[in-house]
């Protein structure tokens, strides 16, 4: 019986014991060595007072070894966090105290970093690490976990915790977003169904730990036997060297984000380079310029396409299969739901729209989260409750996001219900501005931010990363008049090199706004 994520690595062990199940740049796992070193890590974890739903960090760069720590600490029947390795002190001290974590898996290379989270936080325990290179703190290192073909003999269910994603908040303060083995595994079964995903499968791990687009990667790889590509920090930021990484690589399934397949367009090295064998480009995380997606499937005209859809609470819940009739003077539909997902669309006042009919998203599905750790203010007012029959009552999770029906049935994204705001007493889409600013031909990206003056009355502003040095600010500021209303054109547009960016690769429109705002 399969109700558990470690179930996963079991049966595919069984079936391919020596197949490659992770590999990061020369070094490999077959799924007999994975099972192996991650029940080593579990019983090291169990020695070092580890308990059924206790919380342990991972702090790592990309490679193997954190393939090892999330399947080792899940076996170890605790709750895996994914620490960002380049995120502030004070980011990883809030989490690590949030989240009451006493043990982190590391590495030699972050001993610098661990060194001054030992003197802010209560971890205790560190594995990864030198015997006796951190004051105060217990340390093993890597190289003396004893092997184990058996892992600890624990007593879990479905229900119990197995991983916490923290993503940004609204406020400022980041939320822990609580999954369980179910939810996980449900995503895993949907995710590798709906892709045909088998044993002889290699997909990427693009995202990083603790970006939710992972979980796809290390769970469905598990599920159906495949290999699990990890794609080094340093060839994200190339796409010359990452054209060349998934064709050497023979990737079937790329997952990523639009950014990444924006720059491989615009790199040109998708020519030079042998895609036959990649039957799947997956992306999510923010919308998909279509000019850029079409450029990339006339590229590609063997390989299928689709917008994968859904906030980390409730793991992917649309998708779309994008057609070969692209319009690219629309946006990109996220499609309709899975099997087994339920959807509702409401207005202000939670009734249902309309199709044609602009409202909020809201998912009723197996892959949603369980809530957010010690939120309950944000767990009450991010759930709606449907009754299906008297003292029966259905849950579903309020995405946030505003979407339009299409007459195909598929959903339009229209944008974040946060995203919207009052300028010059009119309400304004802040991502349909976006989009219009990215429909111009010499656009190669764009952000639209909302900035508060003194008296608190906010101005659209916008800021674009142009295709060649020709574009201007008049130029975009007459296509921005010539497409929206008066009071929707930004005030200001400035075109620059780069946008600051989010550990996961999006815009950070925080920082463009505090940049704008002088703090």
């Amino acid at each position: 019986m399969r109700y558990l994520l470690n179930h996963l690595l079991d049966h595919s062990a069984d079936a391919h014991s020596e197949r490659e199940a992770i590999k990061c740049r020369a070094e490999s796992l077959s799924f007999s060595e994975l099972i192996e070193k991650a029940n080593a890590l579990a019983h090291c974890l169990r020695e070092a007072g580890v308990k059924r739903g206790d919380r342990v960090g991972i702090f790592m760069n990309k490679g193997v070894g954190s393939a090892v720590a999330l399947h080792g600490i899940m076996r170890a029947g605790a709750a895996y966090v994914p620490l960002d390795p380049a995120a502030p002190l004070e980011r990883l001290r809030f989490v690590i105290h949030d989240c009451n974590i006493r043990v982190l898996v590391s590495e030699q290379r972050k001993l610098r970093t661990l060194e001054k989270l030992a003197a802010c936080t209560d971890v205790e325990y560190v594995v990864g690490v030198a015997k006796d290179d951190l004051a105060k703190t217990v340390t093993v290192p890597w190289e003396e976990l004893e092997r184990e073909s058996e892992a600890p003999r624990i007593k879990l269910m479905e229900q119990d915790i197995c991983y916490i994603l923290y993503t940004s908040g609204s406020t400022g303060v980041p939320k822990g977003i609580v999954h369980t083995h179910r939810s996980a595994l449900a995503w895993a079964d949907v995710s590798a169904s709906a892709y045909s995903l088998s044993f002889e499968d290699r997909i990427s791990n693009y995202a990083p730990l603790h970006f939710d687009l992972s979980t796809l990667d290390f769970f469905a790889g598990a599920l159906s036997g495949a290999t699990t590509v990890m794609i080094p920090e340093e060839y994200a930021r190339l796409p010359v060297s990452l054209c060349e990484l998934i064709s050497s690589e023979r990737l079937t399934l790329f997952y990523t984000v639009p950014l990444a397949l924006t720059q491989l367009v615009n790199s040109g090295a998708i020519t030079k380079n042998d895609f036959s064998h990649l039957k799947w480009v997956l992306f999510g995380g923010e919308p998909m310029p279509p000019k850029y997606l079409k450029g990339m499937m006339d590229l590609l005209p063997n390989t299928q396409f689709v917008n994968v859809y859904g906030p980390t609470e409730t793991n992917g819940c649309t998708h779309y299969l994008v057609s070969n009739e692209l319009d690219v003077e629309r946006p990109v539909s996220i499609g309709d739901v899975y099997p087994n997902v339920e959807s509702l669309v409401v207005d202000l006042d939670d009734e249902a729209v309309e199709p044609g009919e602009v409202g909020e998203l809201l998912i009723r599905a197996p892959t949603r989260m369980q809530g957010y750790w010690g939120r309950n203010d944000l767990n009450e007012s991010s759930t709606f409750y449907r009754e299906l029959a008297p003292g029966v009552l259905a849950t579903f999770h309020r995405t946030g996001d505003l979407v339009r029906q299409q007459t195909d049935g598929n959903f339009e994204f229209v944008g974040r219900k946060d995203r919207q705001i009052k300028s010059r007493g009119c309400r304004v889409e802040l991502d349909e501005v976006e989009a219009v600013l990215l429909s111009h031909t010499e656009v190669r990206e764009a952000a639209i931010f909302a900035v508060p003056d003194d008296t608190g009355h906010l101005s659209i502003h916008g800021c674009v990363i142009p295709q060649t040095h020709q574009l201007s600010d008049v130029v975009l500021s007459r296509h921005m008049k010539s497409h929206l209303p008066a009071y929707a054109v930004p005030v200001a547009l400035n075109i620059v090199d780069d946008f600051p960016r989010t550990s996961t690769g999006k815009i950070d429109r925080l920082a463009l706004q505090n940049h704008a705002r002088g703090v």
